[in-house]
């Protein structure tokens, strides 16, 4: 049994996962900070939530593609993205970004502002705020989020394969490989693959499930 779409998945969530954290930590503390137009900043980041996977990689597709100026832009430096596992971090990186950022969004907005106003009293700045105050009280739901969204990245199929495509050993993703086996009529293969994934993901809900227990007791106490 080749294992390479174990690896491919786990590098490509993890990769985008890091990614995901420090910008959906960036947007949410900027969004949380906003009055006007906030919903609708909120809609925009979110949006890749409620689309479909496919229509999220078919947009990619055009965007990164070469009758565009980015994908101009690219190919004259020699760098792809359409048919890589680069394309593939980025996918994932898009489809599991509004988990990562809904989530500390909704963990920041816990915290007691009562708190962030006697540190602006004090004469802190607003990224100190963040980085000595909001980030530790949040964190555990932070770590949730963070855990959520490595999930989501793990198990991406649709936009992965519409911009990566299903290249063994390069983009063939544990998911696509369910895909593949499936369609090469390999059931036993297919369950194979279908067993890890749960495997995963049950870790996966554990693991969020203590990191919400913690702050729930956190808040609690």
């Amino acid at each position: 049994m080749d294992y390479s779409p174990l690896w491919i998945s786990l590098k490509i969530a993890l990769i985008s996962t890091v990614f995901t954290f420090f910008l959906g930590l960036l947007a949410a503390w900027l969004v949380t900070r906003l009055r006007r137009a906030k919903y609708i900043v909120d809609g925009i980041l979110s949006i890749p939530l409620v689309l479909p996977p496919t229509v999220v990689g078919f947009l990619l597709l055009v965007f990164f593609g070469k009758s565009t100026a980015v994908g101009r832009f690219l190919n004259s430096v020699g760098c792809r993205v359409i048919f890589t596992w680069q394309g593939a971090v980025i996918a994932a990186a898009v489809v599991s970004f509004p988990v990562m950022y809904r989530g500390i969004r909704g963990a920041l907005e816990q915290v007691d502002e009562n708190i962030v106003y006697a540190a602006r009293t004090l004469g802190m700045k607003e990224f100190t705020i963040l980085r000595r105050i909001l980030v530790p009280a949040a964190w555990p739901g932070i770590a949730a989020a963070a855990v959520l969204s490595f999930a989501r990245a793990l198990g991406e199929f649709g936009a992965t394969l519409m911009i990566a495509g299903n290249l063994p050993g390069r983009t063939r993703t544990m998911s696509i490989a369910v895909y593949t086996a499936m369609q090469g009529g390999n059931r036993a293969l297919a369950y194979k693959w279908v067993l890890i994934i749960v495997a995963f993901s049950l870790t996966i809900l554990i693991l969020m499930n203590y990191f919400t227990d913690r702050s729930f007791r956190r808040k609690r106490a």
